[in-house]
């Protein structure tokens, strides 16, 4: 063994002899042949392309090539023939490393082994006729080629260091550009074509197929290895579906590229396993990218995506067709947030197969889409966004959740949801402007029912309420709707008319038409209305928990004109109650117009119409009333005596009939402004008897001690009295009673400023009882002696009675 063994070394060092002698050999035949090689290689070059190659000149690099012979092309230069025109070079080399196979030198032949590009620029240009410089590798003539010729070109391995490619095709408007860091491998050479094997590293400046539009992947270094195949038949390139990073993270990357008619058709296929959604986004063209920001998921999702061109057509988009997967993540879109969600979702810009690539054929799809969106569990069996250039969104939408987990998105600013269940049964189809649902169209319902709610701004707690959402396209009717709020129980159905139409961008324009009917009524509970929408102390905003939603309703709601018929059996407030009230109120920014109000009270009737101004603590009001025949004490009882003391429920007896038109304040807790009621009272009182009224009661002391003025009968009274504060102005009145007929007019002051003026007939009424004609009753009422009097404040908060010397 050890004999054979001292021979195979022998065997071995004699071979490896022989190929350094060889070796050297070709060195030196190619050093003192440089020129003559050269010049052989130019002109095989030169004769199979329609253009021109030069070289600047060529070195020997002994050791590079090893066990072949390495030469250093320097200034290399592939121009076509039509250069002068655009002034474009295929390619523009400082230096290209060549190994040249010492046995084809041996032959004759120059067959080059290896070749290394260094500080290039490689330039693939197509001019909007549809030329390409590429074409100066277009054979000369249809002549077949020589084998031997074909084989001896044939290139092993590359090696591309610092080499800036672009693809420039002006026709199709692409732009491709790669600054090419590292870029070697081996090709092998079978009958069908070609194989390699590229390890490649380069960072992507434009990656765009359109460049109206922008570009793709821009900024980022792919590195990874692609196995590529060349067909002679198909012309075809096919990359291998294989992992290349880029921009740090991993993809799947497939391609075939088809060169039979020069006109770019390429397909690509990309997946990604395990990848954030906002770094697909930046991988994408500006036009693109930025509204996908706008989205942002949490954590990684999958996708698959489908690049394709066919080359047919000048200035089009290529097909493009992407499927993403998305399990249990979180999602923030422009009107809200999903948690725990999951869906498919896919892209294409070809939704229609014989319409045109573009926008406006373009749609997003989400299938089975599943999350938390508000913290209200959302299911979407489909949902599509389509037209992109005018987007149209539409989709099926259910849920089902309690109303409780609404709170922590709502932030407890608009509305506090304490019980009940919401089951939401929706079609929805609406336009996207910015993002924004604008124009939307609704279809189905939303079920309320068993609801505490709290509307905040008003302070209104709504307990075991129930109500329907009724969506008809622009139309929002509310059916089946109980709400209580305290012991107050109303029935519901109201109409909005294009309610989807306003909402976002007109909701002043919404007018709600409500029609409302209650068993009882406590007035009392609706008094958060008249003051002004409470501004909430905002709290510290919840993580990615928007408020957009709740914070739009609120404004609609206090926008809106709201027209509301109100019947009620019976309506209590405070110390007023009425039966059969009928109401017709508009609401209407900071106003509450009473466009009419009939009520049974006091076993009498009221017509009342007016407003009340909202401005804080104190509001202003309008009151224009018709008041038939209602008992005066009970009327003045309810009233809390119109806010005065002198004349109260204690003092009236008999019915009241008048014609009442007033402007006062009333404060948002619905107490009457004291002394702050301006305008006209023109009444009639019937059957009346004035009780213990102190005024009259002064007079009995001043004149008529021996008569009973503390119940004093009047049959009929008819008078006008005008309101200014705190002082009423009383127009002449003719008084008749039981104890004393007087004539009275003048100013009763509230507070102080009293001062009216009294003529008093001494004859006692009791004397004209007998008298039924008219005149002669007139004649006999003055008869005898008449006091002049005169009642005006003493001073001390009380009023005394004086002769009227200056008596008109």
């Amino acid at each position: 063994m050890k004999r054979w063994l001292k021979i195979s070394l022998k065997i071995l060092a004699i071979f490896f002899t022989l190929v350094v002698v060889v070796w050297l050999c070709a060195a030196y035949y190619i050093n003192h042949n440089n020129k003559a090689i050269l010049n052989t290689i130019l002109k095989q070059l030169n004769a199979n392309v329609n253009g021109k190659i030069e070289v600047a000149k060529m070195e020997t690099t002994l050791l590079k090539g090893f066990p072949g012979v390495s030469v250093s092309l320097k200034k290399v230069i592939l121009r076509d023939s039509l250069w002068q025109q655009h002034h474009n070079d295929l390619l523009n080399a400082n230096d290209i490393a060549v190994s040249l196979n010492i046995f084809s030198l041996i032959t004759g032949n120059v067959a080059i082994s290896k070749i290394g590009i260094n500080n290039a620029r490689i330039y693939l240009y197509t001019d909007s006729t549809g030329y390409s410089n590429t074409s100066m590798f277009a054979r000369k003539t249809k002549a077949p080629v020589n084998k031997k010729d074909q084989q001896a070109f044939e290139i092993k391995r590359i090696d591309f260091n610092k080499v800036d490619l672009i693809v420039d095709n002006r026709r199709r408007f692409k732009l491709f550009n790669f600054l090419v860091d590292e870029l070697k491998g081996k090709i092998d050479y079978p009958d069908s074509g070609w194989n390699g094997s590229l390890k490649v590293k380069t960072k992507i400046k434009s990656f765009a197929f359109n460049t109206k539009k922008g570009s793709f992947l821009e900024g980022k270094t792919l590195t990874g290895t692609l196995v590529t195949h060349y067909n002679n038949a198909r012309k075809e390139i096919t990359i291998e579906q294989k992992k290349l990073n880029i921009g740090g993270d991993e993809f799947l990357i497939g391609a075939k590229i088809s060169l039979a008619k020069n006109e770019s058709a390429f397909a690509i296929d990309v997946r990604a396993d395990k990848i954030l959604y906002q770094n697909i986004a930046l991988l994408l063209s500006p036009n693109i990218s930025t509204k996908l920001l706008k989205f942002v998921i949490d954590k990684p999702i999958s996708v698959v995506g489908h690049i394709i061109d066919d080359g047919t057509k000048a200035n089009r988009d290529p097909l493009i067709d992407v499927r993403i997967q998305v399990k249990d993540n979180g999602i923030t879109i422009p009107s809200g947030r999903l948690t725990k969600c999951s869906f498919t979702g896919t892209f294409t810009n070809r939704d229609t197969v014989d319409k045109p690539i573009g926008d406006r054929n373009s749609a997003i799809r989400f299938f089975a889409l599943r999350g938390d969106y508000y913290n209200a569990p959302l299911k979407i069996d489909t949902f599509a966004v389509t037209n992109l250039e005018r987007p149209i969104a539409a989709g099926f939408i259910t849920s089902e959740f309690p109303l409780a987990k609404l709170n922590s998105s709502f932030g407890g600013e608009t509305f506090n949801f304490k019980n009940g269940t919401a089951d939401v049964r929706l079609y929805c189809k609406t336009d996207i402007d910015n993002f924004r649902f604008t124009k939307p169209v609704l279809s189905g319902n939303i079920v309320i029912k068993e609801a505490d709610i709290t509307y905040i701004p008003r302070n209104m707690n709504l307990v075991n309420s129930n109500l329907t959402l009724n969506f008809n396209h622009k139309d929002l009717n509310i059916t089946n709707s109980r709400f209580q709020l305290g012991k107050s129980i109303l029935n519901m159905n109201c109409s909005i008319a294009n309610f989807l139409n306003f909402y976002y961008t007109d909701p002043e324009k919404i007018v709600v038409d409500l029609n409302l009917s209650s068993p009882t009524l406590s007035l009392s509970e609706f008094m958060s209305f008249l003051g002004p929408r409470k501004t909430t102390v905002k709290k510290p905003a919840i993580k990615n928990a928007p408020k957009e939603v709740s914070d739009q309703l609120a404004a609609v709601l206090e926008a809106s004109k709201v027209n509301i018929k109100l019947n009620v059996n019976k309506a209590i407030y405070k110390r007023f109650t009425a039966n059969n009230l009928n109401a017709n109120v508009s609401m209407i920014g900071n106003g509450i117009y009473f466009n009419k109000i009939n009520i049974s009270h006091a076993g009498g009737n009221l017509n009342l119409t007016g407003n009340i101004k909202q401005s804080g603590s104190v509001n202003k009001f309008v009151l224009n009333a018709i008041i038939r025949r209602v008992n005066v004490k009970e009327f003045f009882y309810a009233f809390e005596n119109f806010g005065q003391t002198s004349i109260t429920s204690q003092n009236l007896r008999g019915y009241l009939s008048a014609k009442v038109n007033t402007t006062g304040s009333i404060t948002d807790k619905g107490n009457i402004v004291s002394r702050a009621m301006y305008g006209q009272v023109i009444f009639n009182l019937n059957n009346a008897a004035l009780i213990g009224f102190e005024p009259l009661q002064k007079v009995q002391k001043f004149a008529f001690p021996n008569r009973d003025f503390s119940n004093i009968i009047i049959n009929n009274l008819d008078g006008t009295m005008t309101l200014n504060g705190d002082r009423i102005a009383i127009s002449p009145m003719q008084i008749n009673t039981s104890v004393l007929n007087f004539n009275m007019k003048g100013i009763y002051g509230l507070s102080d400023g009293t001062d009216i003026a009294l003529d008093v007939p001494l004859r006692n009424p009791k004397k004209n009882e007998g008298i039924t004609d008219k005149e002669e009753l007139k004649l006999a009422r003055m008869k005898g002696i008449v006091l002049h009097l005169r009642a005006i404040d003493d001073g001390k908060g009380g009023i005394k009675v004086r002769w009227n010397r200056n008596r008109d």
